[in-house]
């Protein structure tokens, strides 16, 4: 366990695209004790993003970008992040694939939940393929991000049991509360806590 004596916790920003209810665990799970990292900047790709709004209540400052030029976007951000002297990212609910060139700026530092067992299901709609596959379960993943999509070394995993009345809508939520958990989780095995 890291000793909080002269202890200083890691600058990390999370983007999202979305609701923000991973954000929202992250936020509150920063704020604990055992937590080492600080939340110091939401980056968003959509301007009407829920999730937004807990940078308000949370004190925590917020950028939304437009993705349009892309190269052009991540230059802003590393200037953004470089200002905030952010060390890490989160993605949560992020749906931009972020570049090469901007990822080696963070190798290594840069994390990703994803709502399934990877390596299955990579990319979208994860739930209805897992249910088309007639799987028995299906669950979440923290991993590193690499240039390949959702293809970084798995930190974590969480399965759920796929019921026999399941539904897309239904799986996506009982996965999301495994979620919440496990991010932080992830997080404090990266930083050997």
């Amino acid at each position: 366990m890291v000793k909080s004596t002269g202890y200083k916790k890691v600058k990390t920003a999370v983007f999202i695209s979305g609701t923000g209810s991973n954000l929202k665990s992250l936020i509150e799970f920063s704020k604990t004790k055992k937590s080492p990292i600080s939340i110091n900047l939401i980056v968003s790709s959509n301007s009407k993003a829920k999730g937004l709004h807990l940078g308000k209540i949370n004190n925590i400052k917020k950028k939304v970008f437009n993705f349009k030029k892309k190269n052009k976007i991540e230059n802003q951000i590393l200037s953004l992040l470089k200002n905030h002297e952010i060390k890490m990212i989160c993605l949560a609910g992020f749906m931009k694939i972020l570049s090469r060139n901007f990822i080696n700026k963070f190798r290594g530092k840069i994390l990703n939940i994803h709502p399934s067992l990877l390596p299955k299901y990579k990319g979208l709609n994860t739930h209805q393929r897992a249910l088309n596959n007639n799987e028995k379960y299906s669950g979440c993943s923290v991993h590193f991000v690499n240039s390949k999509l959702d293809s970084g070394k798995v930190i974590l995993q969480k399965k759920v049991k796929i019921s026999k009345n399941e539904t897309k809508d239904s799986l996506a939520k009982k996965v999301l509360v495994q979620e919440h958990k496990l991010y932080a989780k992830a997080i404090l095995k990266v930083f050997n806590l």
